[in-house]
């Protein structure tokens, strides 16, 4: 296929952690070239550091002068959550084509209303995001513009080589298990459902259920096969609730009216299953993987930590600003480092995949329906775990 453009512009919202990561992976990018044209942020002094880091043009505080430049081909929205809808319809209905951070979005609440975790019922929550998301993609369909789904899960590579492996043996995947767990966040949103639109099955739990629910898709495509989900079962707590200030002070975790530890269940059409578990009360650093059962393999996608460099140190001198791995409180002792962080984990492929969808004109690994479905799936266990029942899709 020949390349329709050889040159892909972009314009990105938001200066926070998701930028450098985004920004990371924009330079491994081969064969097309990437112009880091705008960066824009509320906060014009963020804005600037990620324009010196990453080579951006110019820099701007209103998302809207971005819509109005004819050279802008993309763009990378990588705000919270709450403004990911309007933003995306507003950059598709000006004829650009969207990267969209996980999760795609959320219930919020009004403005300024607190507590919406322990006062909304979570069925409201469901069916106001699957309003959400219909006008979404509505406006989707409406404009010949490509929405790219930034998770990272589905490129991470131990993930694409999992899926090589399942698309060549056409295995039938009996069981399947993912895990993201941290000991906490540091956002100062992380524990209120309104900055966040849920607790730990949103914020760190939509990577290994959305690597799931690929790797699903790539077996049903595989063996010619309609494979849907049948219902979700879910459980969520608080379990740092029981822990006094003393035994807190490891733990970062600080829900006010969300879950610190989530666990869902999902059957399928087939009758196989998932298990999908997150959780902020887990020390030791991230942990991150995928599990695969099927009748004639087994694998287990080990995205962090891995074992590449093992690390040994008994002091942390002429290493005190460097970034060993993520979550872990010191670098004494043994460790895993962090090996080509931005590869493994798939941020490098997954925009190496959304630069080539635009100049090729193709469809990515990682798209809208792929977002829809995450999401109602994370909203179908909250009312699960609330009204503790099945839900039947």
């Amino acid at each position: 296929m020949e390349m329709e453009k050889t040159t892909i512009c972009v314009g990105m919202v938001g200066s926070g952690y998701a930028a450098h990561l985004h920004g990371n992976g924009y330079e491994k990018i081969s064969r097309i070239q990437v112009r880091l044209k705008t960066i824009c942020d509320i906060d014009p002094v963020r804005a600037e550091a990620v324009r010196d880091r990453y080579g951006f043009e110019t820099i701007c505080t209103d998302y809207h002068e971005m819509l109005n430049d004819p050279e802008i081909d993309v763009i990378d929205i990588v705000t919270p959550p709450v403004l990911h809808p309007d933003i995306a319809a507003d950059a598709l209905k000006a004829g650009k084509h969207v990267i969209c951070e996980k999760p795609l979005t959320g219930y919020f609440g009004e403005k300024g209303e607190a507590n919406i975790g322990l006062k909304v019922p979570k069925s409201k929550m469901y069916q106001e995001v699957l309003k959400s998301m219909e006008e979404l993609k509505q406006v989707i369909a409406s404009t010949d513009r490509k929405f790219l789904y930034a998770e990272n899960y589905v490129y991470a590579t131990p993930v694409q080589k999992a899926a090589e492996i399942l698309r060549a043996k056409k295995s039938k995947i009996l069981f399947l298990k993912g895990e993201e767990s941290v000991k906490g966040s540091t956002s100062p949103l992380a524990g209120k459902w309104n900055g966040t639109g849920g607790g730990s099955l949103t914020r760190v739990g939509c990577h290994p259920l959305t690597g799931i629910l690929w790797l699903k898709q790539q077996e049903a495509q595989a063996r010619g096969e309609e494979i849907t989900i049948r219902s979700i079962t879910a459980d969520v707590g608080k379990a740092t609730g029981c822990l006094t200030e003393e035994e807190h002070r490891h733990i970062v975790a600080h829900p006010e009216d969300v879950e610190d530890v989530g666990t869902i269940s999902i059957t399928y059409s087939d009758g196989t299953k998932a298990l999908i578990i997150a959780s902020d009360v887990v020390l030791g650093g991230t942990k991150n993987y995928i599990e695969i059962y099927s009748n004639d393999s087994a694998m287990t996608c080990n995205i962090t930590p891995t074992n590449l460099l093992e690390t040994y140190f008994l002091d942390e001198q002429g290493i005190e600003e460097f970034d060993l791995a993520e979550m872990l409180p010191s670098k004494l002792g043994w460790n895993h480092a962090f090996v080509s962080d931005e590869v493994i984990r798939g941020y490098t492929g997954e925009l190496q995949d959304f630069m080539e969808t635009i100049a090729w004109d193709r469809e990515p690994s990682s798209g809208f329906d792929l977002a829809y479905e995450t999401v109602k799936v994370l909203y179908a266990a909250y009312q699960s775990a609330e009204e503790g029942r099945r839900i039947d899709f």
